[in-house]
């Protein structure tokens, strides 16, 4: 049996990690969040704010875990206030992190050419600095910083000292349909479905991508299987530029894509980049997980999001033919 404390986990893919450990027999699961969502029966819930460091403590009280997995971890300052939280409470310590740490247009990475899937140690966390005087807790300056904020973040819990630490960086996520709470993929479903234009770079790269049902996975297997320490990328096997993406959108929506070629440097839709840093899977299949293919799972993944729009879709529209009909009656004068 081990004791497993998730930081976050309210949705997507970390609400399907604390069901997958929920299942798991013999794991006993607590969740800490603000208290938006509860969380299933069975699953102990303490509610408190992750950034209130007394609060946090207090609600700990003398719990202690054998793992905590931190999957809303986006600053120093709150990996610092982790660090101390949880010292001499867990042995082991896994964070969420991104792909986009590799983004060599929000710091100066080693040069990867393109085509050549980066590893984990172009961003090495026991040399890289931490700010804690920054204004991280501007939320107009974190969402302008969020890679560094991760790579920060990962810093400071590789150094913590007080117990084995462990990042799984993400690639992009797709699947869930309604679940999916970014929108990229429903982005290119809705505007190949309305034949609205497709932004993409003219020399657009491919990137990588994981389905949510594998990232939650490969989470459950970090924190319950393994015990490897430093980074690890987490991606489906197979790169896919813009223009992929669109095309497998295409083919299950039965409608032909609109592309708009713009500059290196413009703005354009999601997943199309004038810079490489798709990431390497290698030591995560070298520690034993294996990988599905991205073009094995994408197809399902636009069926979901072509469903769930219709739903959204056929849903606003019976609330449009209601509303007035109603107003209209509750505003007819008495006869």
């Amino acid at each position: 049996m081990q004791r497993i404390c998730v930081i976050g986990g309210s949705r997507y893919f970390g609400k399907l990690l604390v069901e997958r450990l929920q299942a798991t027999t013999g794991h006993q699961v607590t969740v800490i969040n603000r208290g938006s969502t509860g969380t299933p029966a069975g699953v102990e819930h303490l509610v408190v704010d992750r950034n209130d460091e007394a609060s946090l403590i207090a609600a700990l009280g003398s719990r202690t875990f054998d793992v905590v997995v931190d999957q809303v971890c986006y600053t120093p300052v709150q990996a610092a206030i982790a660090a101390r939280a949880f010292a001499g409470r867990t042995r082991r310590y896994v964070m969420t992190s991104t792909i986009e740490v590799y983004d060599p247009a929000t710091a100066a990475l080693p040069a990867v050419p393109a085509g050549t899937p980066v590893p984990e140690e172009n961003v090495d966390p026991a040399t890289w600095l931490a700010a804690m005087d920054l204004p991280w807790h501007d939320e107009a300056y974190l969402e302008a910083h969020y890679a560094e904020g991760k790579r920060q973040a990962e810093a400071v819990l590789t150094r913590a000292g007080s117990f084995a630490f462990a990042s799984v960086r993400s690639a992009h996520v797709l699947g869930g349909g309604a679940r999916e709470f970014t929108g990229r993929l429903a982005h290119f479903v809705e505007h190949i479905c309305q034949g609205e234009e497709i932004t993409v770079h003219e020399n657009a790269l491919p990137t990588v991508f994981i389905h949510h049902e594998e990232l939650a996975d490969l989470l459950l297997w970090a924190a319950t299987a393994t015990d490897f320490t430093g980074p690890v990328n987490a991606c489906s096997d197979g790169l896919l530029g813009v223009r992929d993406l669109a095309a497998i959108v295409a083919a299950q929506a039965g409608r032909e894509p609109v592309y708009r070629v713009v500059a290196a440097g413009e703005t354009a839709s999601p997943f199309s980049y004038d810079r490489h840093y798709a990431m390497s899977n290698t030591r995560a299949k070298e520690l034993g997980f294996a990988f599905s293919r991205a073009i094995d799972w994408l197809p399902g993944a636009v069926d979901e999001t072509l469903t769930a729009s219709a739903t959204l879709a056929a849903s606003t529209i019976l609330a449009v033919s209601t509303t007035p009909a109603t107003s209209a009656i509750q505003a007819a004068p008495a006869t």
